[in-house]
């Protein structure tokens, strides 16, 4: 029994699925989730007003909370950004004429039906805010902060058009990934990519056969998971049916860079139960910290700089930008440009690791 015990042990801890689906992905897990609960993990985009008194009490400590993340720019610019959704409101702070009254300072919340989302949160910190700096700088006086709140029109953001661009990610990697990598193993482990091999056919033309039926595949799906969201949920297209191709551009520009790592993985892989692992450890950490099934915002300000170059986050920021902002192709272009250095490291570790043969 003793022995059976000691080399199943063994067997386990060599078994990379059992550690990583033990020990590691639960570690990541709470990582990430941990860091949501710490403190200042939630921040709120919000800008001030160009006429906005900042020189008081009032404006330094909204500025040095942790929770705020001031975006500057000019009046036509912040204006967009709010019809658009991307901060979620504009704040004028004023002071009252008469001292002797109440109240001291006037704060007017200016947000837009596209901003909805982040201002259940805006108005519970405010109150705090509100309550903690009349009891700590007017204590001794009857002056306190007004909040007064407007709402301006806005595209109208729903929850789907957050939602869908995330699961179209989620399954464009998934697809793409294990997808060719179970793929191109499997044919290699049963020798039939060594016969095409050795056919007249060229040998770049075989592996553009096998990844263009897998694009046009989940192509499709991505067609029919756009159409399940416009007609039963009312899925935003900004533009109609020129957003409609711009997405399915997108789309296809990620399955181009998600197709490469299944090639490495396929061809690093010594046999189809490390595939999973060497998958996950790629897609996993992306999954949620991507955007994928909730805002990066929510993550601490010290992992936005890396968050922002993986590629999964770029086809989630490509994809809302262009669903529910209107952005053109052209205006994503920081977005593309992150895919396209992705595909050509990528691609250049393929093309070091592709194998015929086992």
């Amino acid at each position: 029994m003793l022995a059976i015990t000691k080399a199943s042990l063994r067997a386990t801890f060599r078994s990379p699925q059992a550690v990583f689906f033990s020990l590691f992905f639960p570690i990541v897990l709470v990582a990430i989730f941990g860091a949501l609960g710490g403190k200042g993990g939630a921040s709120v985009d919000i800008a001030f007003a160009k006429n906005a008194d900042t020189a008081n009490a009032v404006y330094f400590t909204m500025k040095n909370t942790p929770v705020f993340n001031i975006v500057k720019g000019d009046e036509a610019t912040i204006t967009d950004k709010l019809k658009k959704g991307r901060i979620t409101a504009v704040i004028d702070i004023q002071k009252a004429k008469d001292d002797t009254i109440a109240p001291k300072y006037y704060l007017h919340v200016t947000t837009s039906s596209a901003s909805q989302k982040d201002f259940p949160l805006l108005q519970s910190v405010l109150s705090d805010l509100s309550n903690k700096i009349d009891a700590s700088i007017f204590k001794d006086k009857p002056s306190f902060i007004s909040i007064s709140h407007e709402t301006i029109k806005g595209r109208e953001y729903k929850m789907i058009d957050f939602f869908l661009p995330g699961m179209i990610g989620f399954s464009l990697i998934g697809a793409a990934v294990f997808g060719v990598a179970f793929s191109f193993y499997s044919l290699r482990e049963t020798l039939v990519l060594k016969r095409m091999y050795s056919s007249p056919i060229r040998k770049q033309y075989i592996v553009l056969g096998e990844s263009l039926a897998r694009v046009i595949f989940q192509l499709t799906t991505v067609v029919v998971l756009l159409l399940f969201g416009k007609y039963l949920y009312g899925f935003t297209l900004a533009n109609g049916f020129i957003t409609f191709i711009d997405l399915l551009v997108i789309s296809f520009c990620a399955l181009i860079v998600f197709m490469g790592f299944g090639f490495v993985i396929s061809g690093v892989a010594k046999n189809q139960n490390v595939i999973p692992v060497y998958a996950n450890l790629f897609m996993f950490p992306q999954y949620f910290l991507s955007g994928t099934f909730f805002p990066k915002g929510a993550l601490p300000e010290s992992l936005q700089a890396i968050i922002k170059f993986l590629p999964l986050t770029a086809v989630n920021d490509a994809m809302r930008n262009i669903s529910f902002e209107g952005a053109g192709i052209i205006s994503c272009y920081k977005e593309l440009g992150i895919l396209t250095v992705w595909g050509i490291i990528i691609y250049a570790v393929a093309a070091k690791t592709f194998k015929w043969e086992q």
